[in-house]
């Protein structure tokens, strides 16, 4: 992943206490961004209503690309983010007068998926770069059956797509033929549908509707993304202006406790405890 330039972090960490100050509304915090973050979003903001009656979070999807700019444009409290904050959009925030801080609430992996007749069990890194470049077009050169494949993708906002645009393609473009998804729910629903399609989610998408592939040889799982040893696991950040206060603060402090990440594993996510 890529990281900030030390100019760039001495930025953020001299601002961050500035950022401080940010007021929010007394009992409303609304949180956007990524899809794969939504889930353990939702569930932890249950919880914490729950434990605060009166409190009120507002939560919604769009992707990591979508919920930073939200944070830029200062209409959200949170910006939830698959994938760590690009040097251009810190920029953009810094000349906004708004200073991102990342809290990091939990571990995920990327996991490849098929419809759960295809008979393949695992791809190389190699082998699905080709496959999402066009290159490799059919199931028989990588073993399965005769038959076209059907490459499905999520599009360019999301924060999935970028980690796998850096660590499966390499930077190289998705196949024009690649069907185009808005979330990892979709790309899901689309894989269970189609015998011949693949797909990828986050870990805590995955269920019976379709199968995940191992990576190289390395099933994903929670002791593979902490060992580091499964080759697309990525942290799940949280994103506020500044260091966050009030309601913001105690929000994310409950999703970083021991009763919140126990919330990320029950959503099938890996705690950073």
């Amino acid at each position: 992943m890529k990281r900030l330039s030390r100019f760039v972090l001495s930025l953020l960490l001299c601002f961050a206490t500035i950022g401080a100050g940010v007021s929010h509304a007394a009992e409303n915090v609304t949180v956007n961004g990524s899809t794969t973050v939504l889930p353990v979003a939702q569930a932890s903001a249950e919880a914490f209503m729950k434990m605060n009656p009166g409190v009120n979070i507002s939560i919604s999807g769009g992707g990591s690309g979508n919920g930073i700019k939200a944070l830029i444009d200062k209409s959200t409290d949170i910006a939830n983010a698959s994938r760590f904050i690009k040097d251009s959009e810190v920029k953009q925030a810094i000349e906004k007068g708004v200073y991102p801080v990342p809290h990091r609430i939990a571990i995920d992996c990327i996991v490849p998926i098929v419809h759960p007749s295809n008979p393949i069990s695992g791809l190389s890194i190699e082998q699905m770069s080709l496959i999402y470049q066009g290159k490799i077009a059919n199931w028989k050169e990588v073993g399965g059956p005769n038959m076209t494949i059907v490459v499905v993708s999520r599009d360019t906002s999301s924060g999935t797509y970028e980690i796998w645009e850096e660590r499966i393609l390499h930077k190289q473009k998705v196949t024009p033929k690649a069907q185009l998804q808005a979330s990892n729910g979709a790309v899901n629903q689309t894989v269970s549908k189609n015998k011949y399609a693949i797909g990828y989610i986050g870990l805590g998408y995955l269920n019976s509707e379709v199968k995940g592939l191992k990576v190289n040889g390395i099933e994903a799982s929670a002791d593979t993304a902490l060992s580091g040893v499964y080759p697309i696991a990525r942290p799940l950040f949280m994103f506020t202006n500044g260091w966050p206060s009030g309601l913001t603060a105690k929000y994310i402090n409950f999703i970083v406790s021991p009763k919140g990440q126990e919330i990320m594993k029950d959503e099938g996510f890996v705690p950073i405890y």
